[in-house]
């Protein structure tokens, strides 16, 4: 014990000196996370890359354990695999989310990085073997062993990423799978388990105190995929390690609430047309906020009740007999369907609703990738707009306008790119303003105004020209970096 709670230790002051140095850092070289979207729920800029501290601070008591003379580490030491897959697979997931936070990662890398690292995983000898039946015998996956090692592993990551919408919310829901796979370990004995659990613990608390609303700092993709990494790679072992009866079961509702959101993020998406891997503000963290009312704060704290409650279904199936397991697991399935019902999920009266917006959606996304890979071959700013400029019949626009400047020119120089729809209606006009920006560089902006009456956009309208700003000004920032290194192949447009 004297050996956790020395592990404990170091890992909490290591994470909080960590995050603190880089939340300084961050404030002075702008690496902030601003509000540059309709998904984002801070209102200010926020320092990013804070799971910095949660990387740092979970290896550094582990890689004391090479220096220091004990039992536990002599332990630690002999286990090869479970050393290489841990450093060196969280390492990876480290360094791609570090990169996804600097410079953005797209779908593809992440994706491969992730499956990557899953496979090496599996070679190093980190494998669901079994599945539990509570309602008969357990099944024995044979050659299905690999493939859904893999998707575990790489769903875990991503649904810490997809949670962590709030302050607080992703290091709380990780803490509490922690505690579970640690009360776990700590029951059958597994010292290195415990080992591990206790250093995650240790910085996750450390950088809490900077995260928990209001947070100073975000964990970013650095920190969320990391512990994704982490929580999937132990659950494994402690599945392969539980009473057949339940293997598997007990890390699932261990991590009920990031499984559950990402599964309904998935059925939503595909009802409604949009793309898989998009952002939105229908999460269950974000329903409880909209629907309930709730606060910031009480939503977090409801959300790590739900946690508690879901740890405590996880206990409960180690210790239960198969009849047991399936009254338990009737239970929670009770409570997340009135969980469901209470936050919209399950009302059917808006089917009619749905399939309409599926179908715009559907419209709105072959709309947007004809013009981001059109915008993507530019060659001129007037290729750029002319990229852009079908936006205008395809949003029923009344007024479309593209505004385009070098860095190191004044606000109102550069050039104005504006169309005019002769039908346009004869009600108040909205009008939409997005920036073009490329990191803090201003380049201009895109404006769109509409006259049909409507009094805002909705959220896939708003998600869709956002992706567009983006590409828009990831294209401009190339063509004027290619100016300036071949000033010949630019014609400079003036108005």
């Amino acid at each position: 014990m004297v050996t956790f709670f020395v592990a404990f230790l170091v890992s909490l002051l290591v994470a909080l000196v960590l995050t603190w140095r880089v939340r300084e850092r961050a404030l002075a070289w702008g690496w902030l996370d601003q509000v540059n979207s309709s998904r984002k729920v801070h209102v200010r800029p926020i320092p990013r890359l804070g799971g910095i501290g949660i990387v740092g601070g979970f290896f550094a008591p582990l890689c004391a354990l090479f220096l220091v003379d004990s039992g536990v580490g002599d332990q630690f030491v002999s286990q090869t695999s479970l050393i290489v897959g841990l450093f060196v697979g969280g390492a990876i997931i480290a360094g791609l989310g570090f990169y996804d936070d600097l410079k953005g990662a797209g779908a593809k890398l992440k994706f491969s990085v992730q499956f990557a690292v899953a496979l090496g995983l599996y070679a190093l000898g980190f494998r669901i073997e079994v599945l539990a039946n509570p309602f008969g015998a357990e099944l024995t996956l044979g050659l299905l062993s690999l493939p859904l090692t893999v998707l575990w592993v790489v769903g875990v990551i991503n649904a810490l990423n997809l949670i962590d919408g709030l302050d607080g919310l992703a290091g709380g829901v990780a803490f509490f799978g922690v505690g579970t796979h640690f009360l776990l370990a700590l029951m059958r004995g597994d010292v290195l388990l415990c080992l591990l659990m206790v250093a995650l613990a240790g910085a996750i608390l450390g950088f809490l105190v900077f995260n928990f609303n209001p947070a100073s700092i975000f964990m970013g993709d650095t920190g969320s995929m990391f512990l994704g990494f982490v929580l999937a790679a132990v659950s494994i072992k402690t599945s392969s390690k539980s009473g057949t009866a339940v293997a598997l079961l007990v890390p699932v509702m261990a991590l009920g609430l990031p499984i559950m959101d990402t599964l309904l993020a998935m059925v939503r998406r595909s009802l409604l047309g949009r793309p898989m891997f998009s952002a939105d503000k229908e999460h269950i963290h974000h329903r409880l906020m909209s629907r309930l009312l709730l606060s910031h704060r009480t939503t977090v704290l409801v959300l790590y009740a739900l946690c508690t409650l879901f740890m405590l279904a996880a206990l409960g199936l180690s210790f239960a007999n198969s009849l047991q397991s399936a009254l338990l697991l009737s239970g929670i399935g009770v409570v997340i369907m009135v969980l469901m019902r209470k936050l919209g999920y399950l009302d059917m009266r808006h089917m009619d609703a749905v399939h309409q917006t599926r179908q715009r959606n559907l419209e709105l996304r072959s709309l947007v990738r004809s013009v981001t890979a059109a915008v993507r071959a530019a060659g001129s700013f007037q290729d750029v707009w002319n990229a852009v400029r079908p936006l205008s019949e395809g949003l029923s626009l009344s007024a479309l306008e593209l505004r385009l400047r070098r860095p190191h020119e004044d606000v109102n120089a550069g050039v104005v790119f504006e169309s005019q729809h002769p039908d346009a209606g004869g009600a108040a006009a909205l009008e939409v303003r997005l920036d073009v920006k490329e990191e803090e560089s201003l380049l201009g902006a895109l404006r769109l105004v509409w006259r049909d009456g409507r009094a805002a956009i909705d959220q896939d309208e708003a998600l869709a020209l956002e992706v567009v700003a983006d590409v828009v000004a990831e294209r401009v920032g190339q063509l004027v970096a290619l100016e300036a290194a071949e000033p010949q192949r630019i014609i400079a447009l003036r108005r």
